[in-house]
């Protein structure tokens, strides 16, 4: 049986802050649920979090403006993040495109489904994709409720190894190989579907893509495990498969997580969220409105705070009623971020920051 149950979020590095959000809030129409910063380095970068309205894993993308090194697209890497919309919503997506000057491929098919690619200011590629989902869009602008995005329906991997790739989404979560059209592949995981779902695009004579930080490149996806004693597990269905360069449990505040490369170079995060989940430092009809820092930077508030970009966060994302966001209660084997990763753990917790973003 396995661990995973399907997607928790997808990470990439953006460029520009106030751009980043000004196009996914008003553009693409997600719900900015959360503000804090890159745990890990030198450098303050924003960390900033979008979400459908309940804020649900499976819908969370996570961005890093990081205009500090452009990032090289190419294999071994999330081509794109392709999220679901209604039945027959895509011909709105095409005017609304249009009508903001966002350069797309127009309406096309795949695996029966059409969708419609387009580009963020940054140079990211995302996706809407007709896909039955019953989870609450966002509603914001032009982007209603009736035509916005439910969440993620997949992650369009680029990759020139594609038979290792299967046997490692397959031997160590469970996914099964579910189609095949052209040089792209289908995988899924129980009941499959929206967010139940990686794709891959075999392409071997593609060059591979930069592995670090770098703006307009994707980072890593992120699987759902219910627990930390999940996490322990999978960790041993790595090393027993022969994947032994799998991370410690690191403690993200509102999950935990453990990351592993897979054959065809993506990286690839297991996360559990923490009770509370994105809730647990905001209350569910606040979220995103204010910078948030773990308690271990706190200390660094003012002098990270002045590393940063300055960014407004529009008026249209900030609800006036929430009926419900997920805030997960604890589960068995789930510890406290204190007691899975304190001082002198595998997670950073002291700050020494020397400089904020910049070109």
């Amino acid at each position: 049986m396995s661990l995973v149950t399907g997607l928790h979020h997808i990470t990439v590095c953006a460029g520009g802050a106030q751009e980043d959000v000004d196009f996914l809030t008003q553009v693409f129409g997600l719900r900015l649920i959360k503000q804090t910063i890159l745990f890990d380095g030198r450098y303050a970068h924003y960390h900033l979090y979008y979400a459908n309205a309940n804020a649900e894993p499976g819908s969370v993308y996570t961005t890093f403006p990081y205009n500090r090194v452009k990032g090289r697209p190419g294999s071994g890497q999330i081509q794109a993040t392709a999220y679901t919309i209604p039945n027959g919503a895509t011909k709105f997506w095409k005017e609304h495109l249009d009508r903001n000057k966002i350069p797309n491929t127009g309406i096309q098919e795949r695996f029966g489904q059409k969708f419609i690619r387009f580009t963020h200011p940054s140079g990211l590629q995302l996706e809407v994709i007709e896909a039955k989902d019953d989870r609450k869009p966002w509603s914001a602008g032009e982007v209603t409720s009736d035509v916005g995005t439910g969440g993620f329906f997949s992650p369009v991997l680029s990759l020139r190894e594609v038979a290792e790739t299967e046997r490692f989404f397959s031997d160590c979560f469970g996914f099964r190989k579910t189609g095949q059209e052209g040089n792209y592949i289908r995988m899924e995981i129980g009941e499959g579907g929206a967010a139940r779902t990686i794709e891959f695009v075999h392409e071997p004579q593609r060059p591979s893509g930069s592995w670090t930080f770098g703006a307009g490149t994707a980072h890593h996806v992120a699987l759902n495990i219910p627990s930390d004693q999940g996490l322990t597990e999978q960790k041993a269905i790595y090393e027993e498969l022969g994947y032994t360069d799998c991370s410690e449990i690191k403690d993200r505040n509102y999950f935990h997580s453990i990351y592993c490369r897979c054959p065809g170079g993506v990286l690839v995060e297991c996360a559990a969220t923490a009770e509370g989940g994105f809730a647990r430092d905001e209350p569910a009809d606040q979220l995103g409105e204010q910078l948030l820092l773990p308690p271990w930077f706190e200390e660094k508030r003012a002098e990270i705070v002045a590393m940063l970009e300055p960014i407004t966060i529009p008026e249209s994302n900030f609800p006036l009623k929430v009926e419900h966001v997920t805030v997960p209660s604890a589960v068995p084997g789930a510890q406290p971020a204190a007691e899975t990763a304190g001082d002198g753990g595998p997670s950073r917790r002291k700050a020494v920051f020397v400089s904020g973003d910049q070109k």
